[in-house]
């Protein structure tokens, strides 16, 4: 590829936002929230503002190396700038191995509180899923410019309506419910904030669709700062309804949401999760999917995965047979999960544990890659993220068994060497 002229996407910077937006308001928004208060009580506070507060070097982090080297592969390409062919290949089967089972729970979040608001059992959660599982593969399937429009759309409506959450909910607030404040101690705080780095993963998602836009190096840090105020905003607004209106009860709430709704639109609340669920699974499964067919086509491109799947590894085309690879793990860890009923926490942390492994790898990359501040804020966020990362405990042998498989595959290949790609540029 010529790296004077490189092929130029269809991503505008309005589109790019909110598919980064997707990326990170996914539907643990949803969860998360009861989740994180049943672990900290209303100290998870501390934890929402902690990783909001490491988001900002994380986020950086991966605006620099993207807008250095913008290409499909990601994290694997600043990983093998950095160390070499196989620490890349064992980034990049982390992130499209994790993606079944992040797009599988993040659809049955969605479905249940549609089943729920409507009244459905069970069984119809799962038939939900299923359908918003084939509609964000159908919306990449057309093409990202649909699927950017789509999402540019979504989170428009998504944000009104957790804004409306929050605005109708606080009002409410009551300094009695953040008492006893820290009931489970710091310990408390750690786990919370293990299980609530799942609503801030998503930066290494996005960086796979570095390549399709329309000018990266002036719009990446453009879109990343408009993302993390969003999210910044909307998180810190929604964790202080959580405890400061909820209080006791977002630990035993099953759908802390339409708890917070309630306040403003009474039985109508109910409902209008649903619209916001429906919102949230959509946008998070749009730009994971979109960004692990990509990953998968570059990986193939690079001899990381077999060679058919590069077909469409260009940017500003579909990468068909990668995310057709894709939908089969899917629908497969979809199936798995539902056949042998594996909880929310369960999901979230292991796929939080393999996705904690992709941000310190290319965070590492990015200490060896770039100079001056942004190196310093590459370090930081190297080891924030490592130590979140080992509250995860044995979650952790997932990446394990996923980066030995990668470096099993590389070695069934002998006297085939990778291609090398153009390593990121050197920069400040």
């Amino acid at each position: 590829m010529n790296d004077r002229n490189p092929p130029r996407g269809s991503l505008g910077t309005a589109r790019g936002t909110a598919l980064y937006l997707g990326a990170i308001l996914g539907p643990g928004v949803l969860a998360l929230p009861g989740l994180a208060a049943n672990a900290a009580g209303p100290a998870a506070l501390l934890a929402w503002v902690a990783l909001l507060v490491l988001s900002i070097p994380v986020a950086a982090t991966f605006a620099e190396l993207a807008a250095r080297r913008p290409d499909a592969g990601g994290v694997a390409t600043f990983t093998r700038a950095a160390f070499g062919d196989r620490a890349a290949a064992v980034g990049g089967w982390w992130f499209f191995s994790v993606i079944p089972v992040g797009a599988s729970s993040a659809a049955l979040v969605g479905a249940a509180y549609i089943a729920d608001a409507a009244g459905f059992g069970r069984t119809a959660v799962t038939a939900i899923a299923a359908i918003l599982l084939a509609t964000a593969f159908a919306a990449n399937h057309i093409g990202l410019r649909l699927s950017g429009g789509a999402q540019l759309v979504l989170m428009g409506l998504l944000i009104a309506l957790l804004a409306v959450a929050c605005a109708a909910a606080l009002p409410h607030f009551d300094p009695a419910n953040l008492r006893p404040f820290a009931p489970h101690g710091f310990a408390g705080v750690f786990s919370a904030a293990a299980v609530l780095f799942y609503a801030f993963s998503g930066w290494e998602a996005a960086s796979h669709l570095s390549g399709e836009f329309t000018d990266p190096t002036r719009q990446l840090r453009r879109v990343t700062a408009l993302a993390l105020a969003v999210v910044a905003t909307v998180y810190l607004a929604l964790a202080t309804a959580t405890a400061g209106v909820l209080g006791g009860r977002a630990a035993h709430s099953a759908v802390p949401l339409t708890d917070l709704l309630a306040y403003g639109f009474g039985p109508a609340a109910a409902p209008l999760t649903a619209v916001c669920a429906a919102l949230l699974s959509l946008g998070a499964m749009n730009t994971f999917i979109a960004g692990a067919s990509r990953l998968g086509a570059a990986l193939a491109r690079d001899g990381a995965m077999p060679a058919p799947l590069a077909k469409g590894h260009e940017p500003g085309r579909t990468p068909h047979r990668s995310l057709a690879v894709l939908a089969v793990l899917t629908g497969t860890a979809f199936t798995g999960a539902t056949w042998f009923g594996l909880g929310l926490d369960v999901q979230m942390r292991a796929t939080s544990a393999v996705l904690a492994g992709v941000t310190v790898l290319a965070c590492a990359a990015a200490v060896r890659l770039l100079t001056g501040r942004a190196r310093v804020r590459a370090l930081l966020a190297t080891a924030c993220t490592a130590a979140i990362g080992t509250a995860l405990s044995w979650y952790l042998l997932l990446p394990l068994g996923i980066a030995v498989l990668a470096l099993a595959y590389l070695r069934s290949r002998p006297g085939r060497p990778l291609p090398h790609p153009v390593a990121v540029r050197q920069g400040a």
